[in-house]
């Protein structure tokens, strides 16, 4: 009766590390498949997440890139303070607010990011924030990327992946009633 007891015991054990290891593995296969679907980058204790922009409109010298936020995990505040890309003559940080009724635009010398906090940079959002692109050497097209390199006062310079792409609310065609 023992060995009945003991040969049940270690059937369980083996089907029960069998499931835990395939759980493993399928949970880290998730993790794997969510790293490489996201767009971001890492420099320090900052995670760019998701630098876009929107195709450039015909005749445009200039554009903008825009982030989902810019994530600091550490202990300490950073600053972003520079940007450069090839494909435009000079990039400068902005800001833009609402004055009343006029839109306002205006170049910082940086953006703070907080300790522990993340800070929006989405087209259309609040505080306003992008990356201004004056004079672009060629027009930003639908599917076209382009590397933009970062400089924040602690953490230093990353490269990231801007993607070209076209807001899904324009990309669907405007419905016609009478």
């Amino acid at each position: 009766m023992d060995t009945l007891i003991t040969l049940k015991e270690t059937t369980m054990k083996n089907h029960l590390n069998l499931w835990t290891t395939r759980c493993f593995v399928f949970c880290w296969g998730c993790l794997l498949a969510l790293g490489a679907h996201a767009h971001g980058f890492a420099v320090g204790e900052l995670f760019v997440r998701h630098p876009y922009t929107v195709p450039s409109l015909a005749g445009s010298p200039n554009g903008a890139v825009y982030f989902k936020g810019i994530k600091n995990a550490g202990k300490e505040a950073d600053q972003l303070v520079s940007a450069k890309t090839p494909v435009a003559d000079a990039v400068e940080i902005h800001e833009m607010t609402m004055d009343g009724e006029v839109m306002k635009m205006r170049p910082l010398s940086r953006i703070d990011i907080p300790a522990g906090a993340e800070v929006s940079m989405v087209k259309g959002n609040p505080n306003g924030y992008h990356l201004m692109l004056l004079g672009l050497k060629q027009p930003l097209k639908d599917g076209d990327r382009f590397p933009v390199w970062l400089t924040f006062k602690q953490a230093g310079e990353v490269k990231v992946e801007v993607y070209v792409q076209t807001p899904k609310a324009a990309a669907q065609p405007e419905k016609h009633q009478h």
